[in-house]
């Protein structure tokens, strides 16, 4: 609403103007501001209020009674808010002095705000206060003389402007009334005139004071563009007047503008009119001058000096030249377009420039651009000489030389250059550098990024625009260097379980001769956490020409970090980390005193499950594994134990024709400590059915342990226990055999003995009851001669002799019988090659008992009158079985076992437990 009001004010005494009505500038305030000519400022934040106190008591305790003003209400505001007022356009053509009273209301020691006062002189902007005062509120109205010296045909117009400071008050005016005469206590000032100065000189404006000089008067000069000068001096005009000089330093063209003077006192302010200033210029050509000839002591130029920047007019010429690499200057004065520079040396470069002059001090203007032109030269006498090294370095060699005079290079700009060659892998290259290190008393130039242990040769070169000259030719090597990276492409380790080989090449960059090697290696990480790697580290150095080493006394399973580095007379170059694992080892498992079973029946075996300590990585499962015991073709062989890397279950065993089949698996932590375990108990375990063990077969009863880690998988095992066949059957007469499962002692892990098995045919009901026949005449043998041995100790040799007597005489009654044996023992070709076993056993049998024999003792047995058994123990006991005259076992016990079966004419031997009888 108030904005509106302003618009309509403004209107108003627009339209008033119009129709011829001119306002003096007086103004009380009783009426509307429209009355005076006074308007609202468009471009602020506030407005000025209008206030009588006559009618109205103040609303505020700071707010003056019993007058009528204008004020602005800081109260409540924000900090830097303003509020212009304006008066109307005061056109005076003689002396005047416009005056008016201000008051700051507010609290005690309060600043409500500033009160600024601006001269605008023919509608320009504002500029800067002549007048403000802001201090703490005071209660009162205070006055201010404004002598202002603009006359017809200009006018100004005088502003008020209210700053809001934040705190609560008020600011306010009252009675501006504009006196025909001159102030009482503010001086007037006479017009002043502009100023005109070239930039970059002085500019001085001159402001005559009409009135005597008092101490109390402090003179400035002021711009509309804020720049300020105080006043240099005053000098007395007569006994009324007096004269300030005012200095703007230093000019440019953004000093060009509009000044004025001001004078303050106790009472008021005096404002002059403006001056205005003008900064001109100094021409300067665009374009260099052109050069239209050379030689070795002249050159001719063209001023081209038509275009400029800058202003005119040029009242003068001047051509100025120097040396670029030198001390020497000239300036010469031109009157024609054209000139000739002369008496210049040869082969010298010079730089030409125009200069141009205007009117006023500090006319002439900077040299224009320069044109940079060259004396001709002459070829050099000689090239460079006494070229010596004097310091190498790695990368870099410094060479210096004797100093080039003029007299050596006929000119002042030459080029020198340094080459050097050296070869690349097997490839000569040539590089070049300049010289700059030329005017110095020993000059020097240093060659850097050298390869290190490099052969270099080295000659410096001297050029001119007329020749070429070179020096003589130098040889260098530059200094060892640490060497590179050794290659980490290169690096291959082996690994194995315990050990780990590297192998690597020389690093690409020796830069010297390589000394040794230093290799540290630090274990990082098992697969097994329960090692501990805190000892497993290590510095190893090895000589230059080594370039592999075996790690040993690693932990398998464990990823090892290897840095290496190689190393000059220089030091150890930069190190190259790689990393390797070695593999992992089967589990060691626990020790099993014998294969003994905790207990058996005819279809379970119980044995003890211990666990396993892991080498390298943690076990993953334990197996228990039933192998079936078939009979061999051959004896003899050394056994090896091969675990069981492939599962296989007991459905499957007998459709893949294999002898074991994986009876149980358990996880690592199900076997935490020994616990008993059933085989044969008709229980599945993680897949695998633990089916029952059939009484008539012979087992061995395998327990490996697994670990798996890296795409590793290693496997150890041990027989825990073995399960003898039970055999039943009949022939003439019923007898049981026992027959012991083969394999007398334990066998653990991957590289323990075990019989070569040869896959054995299917048997035959036949061949059991053979077999059956077999081992019961061996088992009453066995018998016999335990009881025989046992009653007749103390027998004489007589007894000895009968016995042996009638064991011959029953051999001769069984050779009508010996035909219908030749059958069964045919059967047992191929499906028993494991009877001569069984003299071994009667013997053990025999031992057991602690049987003493006599020297010479013999018995002899027919059983249904068609077997015949003799033994002989002399010291060279014998025991001989014969069946139709092809089928025969003889044992020797004489500190040299041995047992021996004929079948068919075809021996068969196998090794057996050497049993001692004493």
């Amino acid at each position: 609403m108030d904005k509106v009001i302003n618009c309509l004010v403004a209107a108003l005494t627009l339209l008033l103007s119009a129709r011829g009505e001119v306002f003096k500038g007086d103004c009380t305030f009783e009426k509307p501001l429209a009355a005076c000519g006074y308007s609202q400022g468009r471009d602020d934040d506030l407005d000025w209020e209008q206030v009588n106190t006559r009618e109205k008591s103040p609303s505020d305790p700071w707010m003056p009674s019993g007058s009528t003003f204008m004020m602005v209400n800081t109260s409540g505001r924000f900090a830097g808010q303003k509020a212009l007022l304006l008066t109307p356009q005061l056109k005076e053509n003689d002396t005047h002095c416009v005056i008016f009273h201000y008051y700051l209301g507010g609290r005690d020691n309060s600043h409500p705000g500033h009160l600024n006062v601006y001269i605008k002189e023919n509608n320009s902007p504002m500029g800067m206060p002549v007048w403000n005062v802001s201090g703490p509120a005071s209660r009162s109205w205070g006055q201010v003389e404004l002598a202002i010296s603009t006359y017809w045909p200009n006018f100004y117009q005088i502003v008020f402007e209210a700053v809001t400071s934040g705190q609560r008050g008020l600011l306010a005016i009252k009675d501006v009334v504009v006196q025909g005469h001159q102030c009482m206590n503010t001086p007037h000032f006479l017009t002043i005139k502009g100023v005109e100065v070239n930039a970059g000189q002085t500019a001085s404006f001159h402001c005559t004071v009409n009135g005597r000089k008092r101490d109390n008067f402090r003179l400035w000069l002021q711009g509309m563009g804020g720049r300020e000068a105080p006043m240099k001096a005053t000098k007395p005009w007569n006994n009324r007047r007096f004269i300030g000089t005012f200095d703007v330093e230093n000019t440019t063209k953004g000093d060009s503008g509009r000044y004025r003077c001001i004078v303050h006192s106790d009472k008021g302010v005096g404002v002059s009119n403006y001056g205005e200033l003008t900064i001109k210029q100094p021409p300067v050509p665009i374009a260099p001058p052109q050069l239209t000839a050379v030689g070795a002591t002249y050159l001719w130029i063209q001023l081209n000096a038509n275009s400029i920047n800058g202003d005119g007019p040029i009242i003068d010429r001047e051509v100025e030249y120097r040396t670029v690499s030198g001390t020497m200057y000239d300036l010469q004065p031109v009157d024609k377009t054209t000139h000739k520079i002369g008496h210049l040396d040869p082969d010298t470069e010079y730089e030409i420039s125009v200069l141009l002059t205007r009117p006023l001090e500090g006319g002439t203007g900077a040299p224009g651009p320069p044109l940079k032109a060259r004396t001709k030269c002459a070829e050099p006498m000689h090239g460079p000489r006494r070229l010596e090294v004097v310091d190498i370095q790695s990368k870099q060699v410094t060479v210096r030389w004797e100093p080039l005079g003029y007299n050596v290079t006929r000119c002042h700009s030459y080029n020198l250059t340094v080459q050097y060659r050296y070869r690349v892998a097997g490839k000569e290259e040539t590089r070049e550098e300049v010289c700059y290190d030329t005017q110095s008393r020993d000059p020097q130039h240093t060659i850097h990024n050298l390869s290190p242990f490099t052969n270099l040769s080295v000659k410096l070169v001297l050029r001119n625009p007329e020749g070429v000259k070179e020096s003589t030719e130098l040889e260098v090597q530059t200094d060892e260097d640490v060497p590179g990276a050794v290659p980490l492409e290169s690096i291959q380790g082996s690994a194995y379980e315990e050990k780990i080989i590297l192998k690597w090449r020389e690093p690409a960059q020796t830069y010297g001769i390589i000394t040794q090697y230093e290799i540290s290696y630090k274990a990082v990480s098992s697969f097994d956490p329960e090692l501990d790697l805190s000892n497993q580290s290590g510095k190893v150095v090895k000589l230059g020409n080594e370039t592999t080493h075996m790690f040993t006394g690693l932990y398998p399973g464990s990823t090892y970090s290897f840095t290496l580095r190689a190393s000059t007379a220089k030091g150890y170059g930069p190190p190259v980390i790689t990393q390797f694992t070695t593999k992992i080892s089967a589990p060691s498992m626990p020790a099993y005193d014998q294969e003994t079973s905790l207990n058996q029946t005819d279809s379970t075996v119980t044995v003890l499950l211990k666990p396993a300590q892991s080498r390298g990585a943690p076990v993953s499962v334990y197996q228990v594994v039933v192998e079936e015991e078939r009979p061999r073709r051959a004896r003899g062989t050394a056994e090896i134990l091969r675990c069981y890397p492939v599962p296989i279950h007991f459905q499957n065993a007998t459709l893949l024709n294999s002898q074991y089949y994986f009876t149980a698996q358990f996880p690592a932590a199900g076997i935490h400590s020994p616990q008993p375990f059933t085989v044969g108990d008709n229980k599945t375990y993680n897949g695998y059915w633990n089916a029952p063990l059939l009484p008539q077969k012979s087992y061995s009863i395998y327990y490996q342990a697994v670990s798996t880690a890296n795409g590793e998988t290693k496997i150890d095992c041990v027989r825990v226990a073995t399960k003898a066949a039970i055999l039943v059957t009949q022939l003439t007469t019923p007898y049981i055999r026992i027959v012991p499962a083969p394999g007398d002692n334990q066998l653990t892990g991957a590289a323990t003995h075990k019989p070569d098995a040869v896959e054995p045919e299917k048997q035959t009901d036949h061949t059991v009851k053979i077999a059956g026949v077999i081992a019961g005449i061996l088992l009453f043998v066995i018998i016999f001669l335990g009881v025989v041995l046992l009653m007749k100790k103390r027998r004489t040799y007589h007894s000895y002799t009968y016995y042996l007597k009638l064991a011959k005489k029953r051999k001769e009654t069984l050779s009508s019988t010996r035909q219908e044996m030749t059958v069964m023992v045919n059967s047992m070709d191929k499906s028993y090659t494991e009877q001569g076993t069984n003299c071994d056993e009667a013997l053990s049998f025999m031992d057991t008992h602690n049987h003493t024999l006599n020297t010479r003792s013999e018995c002899a047995l027919t059983l249904n009158g068609r077997s015949e058994c003799a033994l002989t123990l002399n010291g060279r006991s014998e025991c001989a079985l014969t069946l139709n005259g092809r089928s025969e076992c003889a044992l020797t016990l004489n500190g040299r076992s041995e047992c021996a079966l004929t079948l068919n004419g075809r021996g068969k031997t196998a090794p057996h437990r050497h049993t001692s009888l004493f």
